[in-house]
């Protein structure tokens, strides 16, 4: 088979990995790739919102299945492009795709089927919001952008300052552009954040491991948002009961309503919940693809074959389809720039990317990396990912670490406790 990757950073680095793992496939491009992937994959100079390019790119090098990385193809509608031209796609259409899409949408969706999630009001225009937030008596609040973020579009405001001060950078500053033009304000849920995801086939699913995502640029969950600074699977937080309501409660009743509402969800579904400290679960949002870096612990970890996973879906056969996972745990940290997730300097040199070769059970993908005159470089905030395998948790951390200090330059930004809550949960029980 020829796959072709949609993306650019180091989830679609770990989807390349996986898929060139399998013995059905011969060829893989990704579009556009990083410098860093060359060795496992040819590289298209095609962005991931120029829909039309991809779909001729598909057709005229006769590809047999296209894996969607990032949510902005899938919301731009790259799905119904390529179904309509008879070509073979995995992700949901552009109308499932709401789900990500709009934050307004998703939790008016939750209201209208009962989801459990945080009580919200949606405004449009900056004199209501800040009025609706001036009338209220407890902080923190949640305000969020409706739209693409990239990740970053969501602000905790501890007092009415800061709360204004998101309003102002949403409404007038146009900080996140044209996803700030509508903002969704809610409760704020105390609790620790999981990530559930699922491959859907329509009505059928079959689950990934669970695994925590972690948000902020500093350690202790201080700082800013990101894109995510590292994660972990599968996560203690979780215990069966919980999973079964996640489950009844949010992923059946969603996939059957978006079936009922005529658009059936195909695709990975990401489910970001708030786990309470009592144990119970209500949904932060949804995302329509793999997170990022949840892919690079949730992929090393998949013992089956991943195309054949993709397949199964495609072909609706995932009520006979049971994934195996590898035994133990996978822990990733997020290499970064430094400033990021503000502005930061590209063109950075970086050192030791020949050690992590012979760590065993190490893997390392490139997220935002340049190849110039033979040197390695910096060219985006996330700039590499290290993941590792190991029996347990505790070991897990040790060997990611342990493939963290062999790379380095100026200003290298990481967390140095990813997994930890994880770790002390387990230590705890």
């Amino acid at each position: 088979m020829k796959i072709l990757i949609i993306g650019a950073g180091g989830r679609e680095h770990a989807l390349v990995q996986s898929v060139k793992n399998s013995p059905l496939v011969n060829q893989i491009f990704c579009a556009p790739g990083n410098d860093g992937m060359k060795q496992d994959c040819e590289l298209v100079p095609l962005e991931v919102d120029d829909l039309k390019g991809l779909a001729e790119f598909a057709q005229k090098n006769k590809i047999d299945l296209t894996i969607v990385g990032p949510e902005l193809p899938l919301t731009l509608g790259i799905v119904d492009l390529f179904q309509s031209q008879g070509l073979k796609i995995f992700g949901p259409s552009k109308a499932a795709s709401q789900l990500e899409a709009s934050k307004a949408f998703t939790k008016d969706f939750c209201k209208k089927y009962n989801l459990p999630t945080a009580d919200y009001e949606t405004f449009s225009d900056y004199d209501s919001a800040q009025k609706y937030i001036q009338n209220k008596n407890e902080f923190p609040i949640v305000i969020k952008a409706d739209g693409l973020a990239a990740g970053k579009g969501v602000v905790v405001a501890e007092n009415l300052q800061q709360a204004e001060q998101a309003l102002t950078d949403m409404f007038h500053s146009q900080k996140f552009g044209d996803a700030g033009g509508r903002v969704v304000v809610e409760e704020f849920l105390e609790g620790e954040e999981l990530s559930f995801i699922v491959v859907a086939d329509g009505l059928n699913y079959v689950e990934f491991l669970t695994s925590q995502d972690h948000k902020a640029a500093l350690d202790g969950d201080k700082g800013p948002n990101t894109g995510g600074m590292g994660a972990y699977s599968p996560a203690p937080l979780i215990n069966d009961d919980l999973r079964q309501k996640v489950l009844s409660q949010m992923i059946e009743p969603t996939l059957k309503a978006m079936q009922d509402e005529g658009h059936p969800y195909t695709g990975f579904l990401y489910a970001g919940l708030m786990v309470s400290k009592s144990g119970k679960a209500k949904l932060l949002e949804y995302n329509c693809r793999l997170g990022d870096p949840e892919t690079e612990v949730l992929l090393p970890l998949l013992k089956s074959d991943f195309v054949e996973l993709i397949l199964a879906a495609l072909d609706h056969k995932l009520d006979s389809y049971k994934p195996e996972f590898h035994e133990g745990a996978a822990v990733c940290v997020v290499l970064a720039s430094p400033g990021y997730p503000g502005t930061y300097e590209k063109g950075l040199p970086i050192e030791g990317l020949s050690q992590i070769e012979s760590l065993k059970s190490v893997n390392l993908y490139h997220a935002g990396t340049k190849y110039q005159d033979g040197q390695y470089l910096t060219n985006g905030g996330r700039v590499l990912v290290v993941s590792a395998q190991a029996p347990n948790l505790k070991d897990a951390i040790a060997a990611a670490y342990k493939g963290v200090d062999c790379i380095s330059w100026p200003g290298i930004h990481y967390r140095k406790d990813i997994a930890q809550k994880g770790l002390q949960r387990l230590q705890t029980k």
